[in-house]
């Protein structure tokens, strides 16, 4: 990963990139009329970024975007920190100094941001590894705070390890792995993890995670993580909760072959929760955690369940199952219905879970539903909205709670053929007795495409998310 460095005298030929507002502030770098009225044509066709080869280095010139919108241009900056870094790997820039040569230090941590997010890579099963050109960013700004670095630094950390969990296939990343993982992260950052056995499952009647588990070879496990510093603001725990499907094929639901490639990523929302732990922990908030991943494959044998099958839940609900596809809600209830124990001042659950959340809104954003009050979502949305991680919120009206009943059991797994990203929500209200927000991440966790900063394949997406909206409650 790159390495961030701020510095308080600029070195002689090093490859340099200035963040600025208008040219004329740059005097001291343009040294040639012929550069100045190259930049200036750039900048008259509607160039943001200009690079000029001074021989002994080269100068990348990055203009700040004419934007009124905070976020928007925040967002504007990331997308061109992505192009700074395409710069350096087209050219072999090994060191480079970002200088800000505007009065907002907020955009240049930015023009970092999506610069070093860009830098991702998974190559661990490739035998020809390409590493990336560029290893140190050095950071010429004499308001930023060394701190700002750091954070910085930690969060795309840990976006990375999310990623990585993402794109790491079943055969090596069972639930069981996926617990050793999270393990490590614990002791590096310093959170408490503790991983439940399929034996101890089966003890507390973990019924909807135990029967997705039953055509499965590999055990399931039930993962608690735990943060709590001895300057934590909150009593109650804010807590997370990641769907942890290691591998979906849908089980004899069978899901269509054009889809199973990528059902790897059906645990993204688990990477998630333990990736934000991982930031937040490291990052050391003064904020109290509580998070719960329950994790299985969904897969087929003579043993999995069939539609038609009745299943008692860990609350003692019974659940008709009409779908072995509508696996995610199921494991996830019963984490749900568990997290009541911790008395929750807010639980969040995330979850690549319904492809009508994904044909609703595309890659552009995630659905968000819940029972906690209007200004705690708004807060969230804000958040996703600075850290361009966008939420839409669908209702909860109780007119859907028609297409959870069933006819031989307390509920059914799937609602109509309308409206299915809500009636899975709906489905999972029955199991909360506490504030709560379910966030629908089948949309942004995993690209067939590059995008930008977000590259191809597992996005992060959840991490920087959940880490500025618990940061600002823990300022609070």
């Amino acid at each position: 990963m790159i390495t961030l460095k701020q510095i308080d005298e600029i070195p002689e030929n090093t490859s340099l990139c200035i963040l600025y507002n208008e040219l004329k502030d740059l005097k001291d770098i343009l040294v040639s009329d012929a550069e100045i009225e190259y930049a200036k044509k750039r900048i008259a066709d509607k160039k943001e970024i200009v690079v000029l080869n001074q021989y002994n280095r080269f100068v990348i010139l990055v203009q700040k975007p004419k934007e009124d919108d905070v976020p928007k241009k925040a967002e504007k900056i990331r997308r061109l920190g992505h192009e700074v870094f395409k710069i350096t790997e087209e050219n072999h820039i090994q060191d480079l100094v970002i200088e800000n040569n505007t009065p907002s230090t907020a955009n240049i941590l930015d023009l970092i941001e999506g610069l070093v997010l860009s830098s991702y890579q998974f190559n661990k099963y490739k035998t020809k590894k390409e590493k990336i050109k560029l290893k140190h960013l050095h950071v010429f700004d004499f308001s930023l705070d060394k701190s700002q670095l750091k954070e910085l630094q930690i969060i795309a950390e840990s976006v990375f390890i999310c990623r990585d969990l993402v794109n790491e296939p079943v055969i090596t990343l069972t639930a069981e792995e996926l617990g050793k993982e999270i393990e490590k992260m614990g002791k590096d950052a310093g959170f408490d993890v503790d991983v439940f056995s399929k034996s101890k499952i089966k003890n507390l009647k973990m019924g909807g995670l135990l029967a997705i588990n039953e055509g499965s070879p590999n055990p399931p496990v039930f993962i608690h993580l735990k943060y709590k510093p001895k300057d934590a603001k909150n009593k109650k725990p804010y807590v997370l909760v990641g769907k942890g499907v290691v591998y979906d094929t849908g089980g004899y639901s069978l899901k269509p072959a054009d889809s199973l490639d990528w059902m790897k990523c059906d645990m993204a929302g688990s990477a998630a929760v333990a990736a934000a732990f991982y930031a937040i922990a490291k990052n050391k908030l003064p904020i109290y955690l509580e998070g719960f991943i329950p994790a299985t494959e969904n897969r087929l044998d003579g043993n999995a369940i069939v539609p038609g099958d009745v299943i008692t839940m860990y609350n003692e609900k019974t659940v008709e199952i009409l779908n072995t596809d509508a696996e995610g809600r199921l494991i996830l209830a019963d984490a749900l219905a568990y997290a009541a124990q911790v008395e929750p001042e807010l639980c969040i659950d995330l979850a690549t879970l319904t492809g009508s959340a994904m044909r609703a809104i595309g890659k552009e954003g995630a659905v968000l539903l819940g029972t906690a009050d209007e200004k705690t979502k708004s807060e969230l949305i804000s958040c996703g909205y600075h850290v361009h991680e966008r939420l839409v919120e669908f209702p909860l009206w109780d007119e859907y709670d028609e297409q959870t009943k069933s006819d031989i059991a307390d509920f059914k797994n799937l609602g109509g053929p309308e409206a299915g990203a809500i009636t899975a929500a709906k489905f999972m209200q029955h199991f909360t007795s506490y504030p709560w927000i379910h966030l629908d991440i089948a949309g942004t966790a995993f690209y067939k495409t590059p995008d930008n900063y977000r590259g191809k394949n597992g996005t992060g997406f959840g991490v920087r998310l959940l880490y500025k909206f618990l940061k600002n409650k823990s300022l609070a």
